[in-house]
């Protein structure tokens, strides 16, 4: 991949790429790498920055393949914003091609990651991992979705207001206060999720989606997740694991079945026509919609995901 993105852009990696030429602007530009930091930067500098987010809406950041422009955009950066924990890794090497030399602000930075199979094994979050009798230790990876966790979102809303306010020094106080509000909005988030929770036994508390996303909010919220697909959209479970899925979903009367808005449902809607439920809706958790759809900020995906989890979960309509 890095050799790719090296030929791609042969005119950018030159040493006059610093993100110095962003003091010349009247607002300094932004490179968010996906939709919801993007929307985070956004809520908290507002239009003090112009800001280029480069895998948008509905787009899958796990494989991003970014183009010229985007690595063009990095010429007048003030300021890159990643999630880091190899989540958007595309980012690092894209930096490295256009020998951006300008700050970067890591969102995760300060968070201890949880771990998670590095393969697509289906196990649950916020419970006992599913594991065959016997079976080797799987390998593990940091989770990178942390933001899955609105009050580790807070932690990104101040990583973030602190990379502003170095990058863009004339509105540091700004970007930190608007950081700090931002991260209360999100605190208060958490206190509403846990209340709208409230309704669904523990015992209900259990949902299959694509891809395992969510295992920062099933810690969070006490929610049993479990995905046919591991960290990555990228792969491709085996057999034996959607067979195994099935089972359980069948032993456990499960309802809540979701699809995400990325990638393709035809493994999650095979899985669900043979354990016999049906697929409740369609969830976000890599990506926002766009501005008209009904997840097009941080806090609308939590919203949108929650009106749909809670009844589904109860068992209503199923």
């Amino acid at each position: 991949m890095r050799r790719r993105i090296l030929l791609l852009f042969p005119a950018l990696a030159l040493p006059s790429l610093t993100g110095g030429a962003a003091t010349a602007q009247q607002r300094p530009q932004v490179v968010a790498s996906f939709s919801i930091l993007g929307d985070m930067v956004g809520q908290i500098a507002g239009q003090r920055v112009q800001l280029r987010t480069i895998a948008g809406p509905n787009a899958d950041a796990h494989s991003f393949q970014p183009r010229p422009s985007d690595a063009e955009a990095l010429r007048n950066a003030a300021l890159v914003v990643r999630n880091g924990l190899g989540f958007d890794g595309w980012v690092d090497r894209m930096i490295r091609a256009a020998n951006y030399r300008g700050p970067v602000a890591t969102a995760t930075e300060g968070l201890v990651p949880r771990r998670m199979e590095a393969h697509g094994h289906a196990h649950g979050h916020g419970g006992a991992e599913q594991r065959q009798p016997h079976a080797a230790a799987p390998r593990t990876a940091p989770d990178p979705h942390a933001w899955q966790d609105p009050r580790l979102g807070a932690l990104y809303a101040r990583n973030i207001a602190r990379g502003l306010a170095g990058a863009d020094p004339a509105n540091a106080a700004a970007h930190q206060a608007a950081g700090e509000a931002y991260a209360a909005r999100l605190e208060a988030l958490d206190v509403w999720i846990r209340e709208q929770l409230a309704a669904v036994p523990e015992a209900k508390r259990v949902v299959v989606t694509s891809h395992d996303a969510f295992g920062y909010f099933g810690a969070a919220y006490g929610i049993r997740f479990l995905a046919p697909q591991g960290v990555s959209t990228a792969g491709e479970p085996s057999a034996a694991q959607v067979a195994r899925l099935i089972r359980q979903i069948r032993a456990e009367g499960t309802t809540a079945v979701f699809i995400e808005n990325m990638g393709s449902p035809a493994t999650l809607e095979r899985l669900a026509r043979e354990a016999g439920v049906r697929v409740r809706g369609r969830l976000f958790a890599d990506a926002l919609s766009e501005p008209g759809g009904p997840a097009p900020t941080y806090e609308a995906m939590f919203r949108h995901n929650i009106s749909l989890l809670v009844p589904a979960m109860r068992g209503e309509g199923a």
